[in-house]
């Protein structure tokens, strides 16, 4: 009998939780980023010099994408260890899941926030420190999928 859950190996289980990590967590940050974009071109289309208060802005939401790169290589390194068998393996998958939610919900909400900021840095230029702080109230909870994910990993 082979050792499977639904059909699926051990390993077949880790690369799948790795690929999700990664894969929700940077589309979520892909989509962050562009919404910010958007908005950040259109303020510097009439004031370049605001650049590089919107370049903080709109970075911010790409960093859900390294949280799910760095949960994605701590699975496929083994760091915590290989799944034995298929149990473990959809251990590894199921510690995958708050990475790849939280980031891929965060970096969509961080960049709504920061859109919002860049606007209000398109008014008032002296209130970037307010906007930034805004974005990274949404980052937190990125941060806490990161760390539930590697508990979860090393726990397992």
């Amino acid at each position: 009998m082979q050792d499977t859950v639904l059909g699926i190996s051990g390993q077949g289980w880790a690369y799948l939780g790795a690929a999700l990590a990664y894969g929700l967590a940077g589309i979520g940050s892909a989509i962050g980023i562009g919404l910010v974009g958007r908005v950040a071109n259109g303020v510097l289309a009439e004031d370049p010099n605001k650049f590089g208060s919107l370049l903080l802005l709109t970075a911010l939401p790409g960093t859900q994408g390294f949280y799910g790169f760095i949960t994605a290589a701590i699975i496929l390194f083994g760091i915590f260890g290989r799944p034995e068998n298929a149990a473990q393996g959809f251990q590894i998958f199921t510690a995958s899941l708050p990475i790849a939610i939280a980031g891929f919900l965060s970096a969509i909400y961080q960049g709504m926030v920061c859109a919002a900021g860049a606007g209000m840095i398109a008014k008032r230029p002296e209130e970037v420190g307010k906007a930034i702080v805004l974005g990274v109230f949404v980052e937190t909870y990125a941060v806490l999928g990161l760390i539930a994910s590697i508990l979860l990993l090393i726990f397992k």
